[in-house]
Order: structure tokens, then sequence, then C-alpha cells
């Protein structure tokens, strides 16, 4: 920091107890689309097409999907650029709603969200190594402890799980691990690493794109999926079965609403394009860069997203059998374990095909990790700030400025979950909670304007209140579609959030007369 009077010019840094500006536009580019490429498109257009049954609803998830997120980032940005500091969402919430509502988006992202999706991508990494070294597999265990057995509780699924120590998720741990280590030296150290994966992770996409759109497009696939077969059951009165929980109930509903209901699959693929306003505190120029950042890296993801799924569709058919053979008639629908890029590439290459593409995923999960747990560690470090952490989580390490023992805490939880085997079902859990927050945040975008019409916006939200009001009941109409027919998906994810309640008055008796400033309580 430069100060400069009439007399000097002089020279500071911060305080060795604050983290240092170590991010700029690129790395935070990088940060906001590697957060978002992880394994999820990958995968979850298999699931997505078995519930809409049509190419065109197939695209319009994505494109539902895409509005969400391009249209979040627009208006997180105002907030962002008023308030540039460490922990982003959570300081968003607790500043509009009040500090039980920051609480509890970072209970949730501590518990489930971050963790759990660290957890997932790390395990990923795992089982698509066990392509190339088949002695990386679940089933070689190394310590066993127990086995859950599945557990109906209305229409919540618990258990089915074995709990221990495997080569997959210990693979998965060591990346874990090694990616905290590599963040603990230095946020620049996490930036290079991430600017690097990133950008492999593009070049990965293109590929595909490319790929599948002008080299290996298959006449029989585009025959069955574009022109009038495009648009089949895709209609205004066209009708689509749906079970309701995990139940044997069966309904009907139109268009509109499975394609609401597809959103658990590209939410998934999508989430974490907020991340980078968690280490807001650390990017430089946050009133340019941040918002740059937040719109360019999530619409960039989106449309490489959009055209990775028209990349799938001139490759194979949509529609498919699940006891086929070959690759061809298995279709997206029925990709071997939902592995549709695999597909993609073997319809292509051959059997080698299958090894191309894990070589490839294990590059984008590790870039996908890497931003993960860089940005996260920032949310648990600003709630210790506030005493609503453990307090050892808002310290800073004296030499790299980073917050080392937050992300020695976040890697320690998400270890748990790998050996726990419950992360994939957590996940589930949460995507309800998910959008609830982005509703909530929103929402902030609202009250701030209330609250304090003077505070200086460097940057207003394109569209307000129009666009961010629209994004808000496209929201509500999602959460209220899975609350009524995916209640596997919904009230688990509502009980973890609950769940935070007494914790925030456990964290807040225990530690605000002693940690909080007087102006936080405020």
């Amino acid at each position: 920091m430069v100060t400069v009077n009439s007399n000097t010019v002089s020279v500071s840094t911060p305080p060795a107890h604050e983290l240092v500006k170590g991010i700029g536009l690129t790395s935070a580019i990088a940060l906001v689309m590697g957060s978002m490429i992880g394994s999820g498109i990958f995968i979850v257009s298999a699931d997505i097409s078995r519930l809409v049954g049509s190419p065109a609803l197939l695209i319009a998830t994505w494109i539902v999907s895409g509005v969400m997120v391009v249209g979040g980032a627009l208006a997180y940005s105002e907030l962002a650029v008023m308030m540039p500091r460490a922990g982003g969402q959570y300081i968003y919430l607790r500043e509009a709603l009040g500090p039980l509502w920051g609480f509890l988006y970072g209970w949730t992202l501590f518990l489930v969200i971050q963790t759990g999706t660290i957890a997932a991508v790390g395990m990923a990494f795992g089982k698509f190594l066990g392509v190339l070294v088949p002695s990386i597999s679940p089933s070689n265990w190394l310590i066993h402890f127990a086995h859950v057995p599945l557990i109906h509780l209305g229409p919540v699924r618990m258990g089915d799980i074995d709990v221990g120590l495997n080569t997959q998720n210990a693979v998965g741990i060591l990346v874990i691990v090694f990616l905290t280590g590599i963040n603990i030296l230095g946020v620049k150290a996490g930036a290079a690493v991430q600017v690097v994966l990133t950008t492999a992770k593009a070049i990965l996409l293109l590929f595909l794109i490319v790929l599948g759109i002008f080299i290996g497009r298959n006449m029989q696939a585009i025959s069955a999926n574009f022109g009038a077969n495009f648009w089949r059951d895709s209609g205004w009165q066209a009708l689509h079965a749906v079970h309701i929980g995990t139940g044997a109930s069966i309904v009907t509903v139109g268009s509109i609403t499975i394609v609401a209901l597809a959103q658990v699959g590209p939410l998934f693929a999508s989430d974490a394009w907020n991340n980078v306003t968690f280490a807001s505190g650390e990017i430089k120029n946050p009133q340019r860069n941040l918002p740059l950042a937040l719109v360019i890296g999530s619409a960039a993801v989106i449309g490489l997203y959009i055209l990775t799924n028209f990349a799938y569709l001139s490759v194979l058919p949509l529609a498919g059998t699940s006891n086929a053979l070959t690759v061809m008639n298995r279709g997206i629908q029925h990709a071997s374990e939902d592995r549709v890029a695999t597909a993609m590439i073997e319809q292509v290459f051959g059997p080698i095909g299958a090894k191309i593409m894990a070589g490839a995923i294990l590059v984008s999960c590790f870039g996908a990790a890497n931003g993960l747990i860089l940005a996260g560690a920032r949310v648990y470090y600003a709630m210790a700030k506030n005493g609503l952490f453990f307090h050892g989580a808002a310290s800073v390490h004296p030499k790299y400025r980073t917050p080392a023992r937050s992300l020695v805490i976040q890697c320690a939880w998400a270890c748990t979950l790998c050996i726990s085997g419950s992360y994939s079902q957590l996940l589930d859990y949460i995507v309800f909670a998910v959008v609830m927050f982005y509703i909530l945040t929103l929402l902030a975008v609202f009250a701030l304007r209330r609250k304090r019409p003077q505070e200086p916006r460097p940057y207003r939200a394109v569209g307000y209140p129009i666009l961010t009001g629209a994004n808000i009941v496209l929201a509500i109409y999602i959460d209220a579609v899975l609350l009524r027919y995916k209640p596997q998906y919904t009230w688990p994810g509502l009980i973890i959030v609950l769940l935070g309640v007494p914790f925030y008055f456990l964290f807040a008796r225990g530690h605000a007369s002693r940690m909080f400033p007087a102006a936080d309580l405020e």
C-alpha cells in the first residue's frame, strides 16, 4: 500500500494477520471457470436425458441453469464490489439479512456444500484414475470399518454405504491433502495452479465440441436427435412421467416442470461459480476485476456446457437401451456409469477412447478440487473472525499469509467424508439449499438498496430490478418443484440448514463478547 502526503511517500504492506492481495483478473476468471468445470459436465447429461426424454429439453435444461448462473453473477457482482472482503456470500447475507443467515450459509457450506463437493471431486479423480490403474478400486479395501445398510425414512434413503479406506478414496484423500498444502504455501501458488489447470480444462471442452460437432459427427445420431426429432416431447402439451420421491407413486407433469426437476444435474455441474467471491479480500482491484471475473467466467463455462451437449447429440442418439452391448445402442440415456463424454470418445476412437477421456477428466477434477479448496477456506476464516467458527480458523500463516488453519480444518472434514462414503448422498441433499441461498442472496441486493441507498456502488446489477426479480421467481419455482416431486433432495437439505440454528447460538453465546467487534454485532 502506498501512502502519500505533502512531505513523504511511504510504502507499507498489510499487517501480518491479514490476507494478501495476490489474485489478478486472469487468476480470478480461472477460479470461476476452474471451480465450475469438474466431473459433472461429463456425466449428468445421462440422468437429465432419462428424465426429460427430448433433445430440445436437454438443451433447455442447460440454458435455464445458465440463465440462473449468469443472472446471479450480474447481481452478485454488485454485492462483491460493495463488500470486497474474504467470505463473499457469507458476508453479503450477514450484512443484508442478519448474522444468523450468514452463519447458516457458512454452516451448510462447511458441512456439505463445499467439503462434500471437494470430497466428490477427489473421489472422481480416484474413480477415473482407476480406469488407467485397475488396482485403484472401491472394492480394493485397505481398512474396512463397516457397511451401513439402506434404510428408508419416509421419502429419504439413508445408508447403503461402506465406511473405510480403499484405494480409490485413498487417492482422493491424497489429492485433497496435496492441494491443501499447495494453497497453504500462498494464494499466488494456488492461483497459478488454477490458471494452468483451467486452461487445460477449457481446451478439453473445446476438443470435445470440435470432435463431436465437426469431426466425429454421426449421421445416425444426427438423424435421431435433430430435425423434427429435436422437438419431440417438448411442446406445451407434452406430458412426462415422474416418480415422486423414492416411492412407486408416478405423476405426469408438463415440459416446464420437468425442466425444473432436471435442474439437479446442471446446478451440480455449474455450482461453485460464486467461489471467487469467497476470496474477494485477496483480489487486486476488486471493483473492476470481481464483476469481470464473475460474468466472463460463468458465461464462458455455460457456453461451453451447452455446446458440449450439442456435441454429445451429434455423436450419440439420446434414447438408448440399458442392456445394449454397444456404445451407440446405449445412447446418451444409458451410457455406461453415466459417462457420456467417455461414450462419445469411444464411439469416435474405439476402446482407447475410455483411457483418453479418463486422463482428461483427471486434469479436470484436479483443477476443480484446487479451486474449491482455495475459495472455501476463506469463508470459514471470515466466520471465525466474527466468532462464528472455530477460533483458530481466523489465523493467517505468518509467512505465507494464507488462512492455513481454515484450510486444514476444511481438508480434515472433506477427507472424513471420503472415508465415510456419505458424500454423494450429502450432495444430493444440498441442491435445494444451494438454490435457497441463491434466492436469499438475490434478495440481499434489494435489501441493501433499501438499507444503504447512499453506499457507493462502483457496479450496479445489470437489469435490476426486473432481471434480478425474474431470477428470484425462477429459482423459487425450481425449489418449489423439487420440494413437491423430489422430497429426497429437499427435506434432508432443509434439516441440515436448520441444524445450524442451535449451533449459531452456541457460537454466539460462547464467543460474541470476546471476539466480535461492536460494529459486527449490530
